[in-house]
């Protein structure tokens, strides 16, 4: 026979752990805090924008051939922003203390869909140094492209700035602490239901009546030991009467 619980034993049982739910939830919060406050590593990032474009005259029309050219040429591009040729001329140009394998990993180069523009982005513990490697990059990659593909089509946008009050990309407090309050808050329910399941204590004459299927005829009152000692020194007092009255007689 199925058990079906009803929603009111939900919230009983929500209620008589709602000490559990909250401690968890507090510890989750309470951790991620500290974590994301006194633990890890701000994370900046510098961004510039490079156009992928044939050199032409201001009497010049574009022909949509070529853009189409350029669009294709701009995957090609990507790889060879990140390519050793390019990364091992900015460790050298920035005296850069790092692998080209760990300046790859600080560079993301994408462009929007149908797009020339091409966004060139980079990440560094130290916004100076981000700004430093994502021009530095720029300018290189311009440089070399003229060399390793005799193309001359790469122009400079935006360059990357130091802004004045510059604030991390990651990690992000607020939301990592509201991302483990949810979290903890999944824990503690899923816990108290665990822990309710796992029960199998009786509780009450209605659980007898469903676990035996026999109706109660009586039930025996629990006392607590200040009632017991009372009733002691009660009865104790009249059967002390009791006697007098008889030794009176």
């Amino acid at each position: 026979m199925e058990e079906t619980i009803s929603l009111k034993e939900l919230m009983q049982t929500l209620r008589k752990r709602l000490s559990l739910i909250l401690s968890i939830t507090f510890i989750a919060v309470l951790i991620s805090g500290v974590v994301s406050y006194f633990f890890l590593t701000p994370i900046y990032q510098a961004s510039t924008q490079l156009l992928v474009n044939q050199s032409k005259n201001d009497e010049t029309a574009y022909q949509y051939n070529e853009v189409q050219t350029n669009l294709q040429l701009i995957n090609t591009y990507n790889v060879i922003i990140k390519s050793p040729v390019i990364l091992e001329k900015v460790i050298k140009d920035l005296k850069l203390d790092m692998t080209v394998t760990e300046l790859n990993e600080k560079i993301t180069v994408q462009n929007e869909k149908d797009s020339q523009v091409v966004n060139l982005s980079v990440q560094d513990t130290s916004e100076t140094t981000a700004v430093k490697i994502a021009n530095k990059t720029a300018a290189v990659f311009q440089k070399e492209i003229v060399k390793i593909m005799n193309v001359d089509n790469v122009s400079i946008l935006a360059k990357a700035t130091v802004a004045d009050h510059p604030s991390p990309i990651k990690p992000q407090p607020l939301l990592n602490i509201a991302i483990a309050m949810v979290v903890g808050l999944m824990a503690g329910v899923g816990l108290a239901f665990l822990l309710e399941y796992m029960d199998n204590t009786i509780k009450d004459e209605q659980e007898i009546e469903k676990l035996l299927g026999l109706p109660v005829l009586g039930v025996i009152a629990t006392m607590d030991e200040s009632e017991i000692k009372a009733s002691i020194k009660k009865h104790a007092k009249q059967n002390v009467r009791v006697r007098g009255e008889s030794i009176g007689s």
